[in-house]
């Protein structure tokens, strides 16, 4: 478990390393990629060894008996999140994306809202209208530099020809840990408006000290319009294996869910199911536990060297490895701060705007690098607004 190991992931297709140059302009030779939300760590053992285990038998077909797999992930969510699973409630889908998508095409239909408290991870967005659906933005209020919502004004923004909600628990971009009155209010919200309610719950292992996450399916009343969508991609840094959970309480929404996996022939990546699987042991459990303890560490290094250079804020960090920093008292135009961070500090991070309504002032810096990484990407970006100082 050394998190300090640099490991050079350039000219391995890593999307965040190999694609930065094209897509922000930042050198691939002495650039610090800080957006695509993925770790700079190798998983651990415990799934490198499940995959030595595949190479050596050399034969990579049908993956088949799910009973070990499914069991894995009844433990892992018994223990860490205290949380009972039936194993008939699981679906595998490739990723939480391919998750939401197969959500909104079954219980949707072209033309049809989708709610989002804004500003959230850009993908739902993006599946949602790919599908032919309205985003209905929900944005979100900075109540002393943290995210609230506010139901009574959201109220007011539906119309009823809504059919879905996309809650991001934790919140990615802005780390939020949602309290459990926060989820019942959610949780009234969605029937109040007769809503399906999916809980993307794919950072609930990556928590900060003293912060508890809730699973929605303990809020009572809501398990027959609840679906919750879990992972082991982003705990283990795996997201390449495009392995997701679809947790569906309900009897007849599961059916129909099923119903939808059927007609598109949607299938499980054995690899995916491997990594899973040894991922969720108490092997995986005490690596969790150490990379969590790591991701604090670096969460203090670099907030307090943001929150130092005038006219930055980085939110408070609850839970993920995001920060999400607020450039608007630099009085700055969004061009001018985009120049200094991409051309100046020489680090690509994700534009705010890209996650909706409220995320025009901020950038959101992936964390889950060796330390000395954000030590750098700190100093470099008091550099590049030195004369703020």
């Amino acid at each position: 478990m050394d998190f300090d190991e640099i490991i050079d992931r350039t000219g391995t297709h890593s999307a965040k390393w190999d694609m930065m140059d094209k897509l922000y302009n930042v050198p691939a030779d002495d650039g610090i990629a800080m957006w695509v939300a993925d770790m700079d760590f190798r998983p651990p053992a415990c799934v490198q060894d499940a995959l030595q285990g595949m190479l050596a038998h050399g034969v990579y077909g049908y993956y088949g008996g799910e009973a070990e797999y499914r069991a894995a992930i009844g433990w892992w969510m018994k223990t860490r999140h205290g949380w009972e699973v039936d194993p008939a409630a699981i679906f595998t889908t490739h990723g939480l994306v391919n998750g939401t998508a197969l959500c909104v095409d079954t219980w949707t239909e072209k033309g049809d809202g989708v709610v989002l408290f804004t500003p959230v991870y850009h993908a739902f967005a993006k599946v949602i209208r790919g599908n032919g659906r309205r985003v209905v933005e929900c944005p979100m209020v900075l109540e002393n530099g943290r995210y609230e919502m506010d139901f009574d004004a959201y109220d007011a923004l539906l119309d009823g020809s809504e059919k879905m909600v996309v809650l991001c628990s934790p919140h990615n971009p802005g780390g939020r840990v949602w309290s459990e009155a926060e989820l019942r209010q959610v949780a009234e919200f969605a029937k109040k408006h007769d809503l399906i309610l999916v809980s993307d719950e794919i950072h609930h292992d990556l928590v900060m000290p003293g912060q508890k996450h809730t699973v929605m399916a303990h809020i009572e009343g809501v398990a027959e319009r609840l679906v919750m969508m879990t992972a082991t991609t982003k705990t283990f840094n795996i997201a390449g294996g495009h392995s997701g959970n679809v947790i569906i309480p309900d009897p007849d929404l599961r059916a129909q869910f099923a119903a939808k996996m059927t007609a598109l022939g949607i299938s499980a990546n054995s690899f995916g199911l491997v990594m899973a699987e040894a991922a969720y042991s108490p092997e995986g459990a005490a690596w969790v536990d150490a990379l969590v303890a790591y991701l604090d560490g670096n969460r203090k290094i670099f907030d307090a060297g943001i929150n130092s250079i005038p006219g930055l804020k980085s939110m408070p960090l609850e839970a993920t490895y995001l920060a999400w920093v607020d450039f608007a008292d630099t009085g700055m135009s969004r061009e001018e701060v985009t120049r200094r961070v991409e051309e100046g500090a020489r680090i690509a991070a994700n534009h705010g705007p890209t996650f909706g309504t409220g995320g025009e002032s901020f950038m959101r810096f992936n964390l889950a690098t060796p330390r000395a990484r954000v030590q750098e990407a700190v100093a470099r970006l008091q550099e590049a607004f030195g004369d703020l100082q």
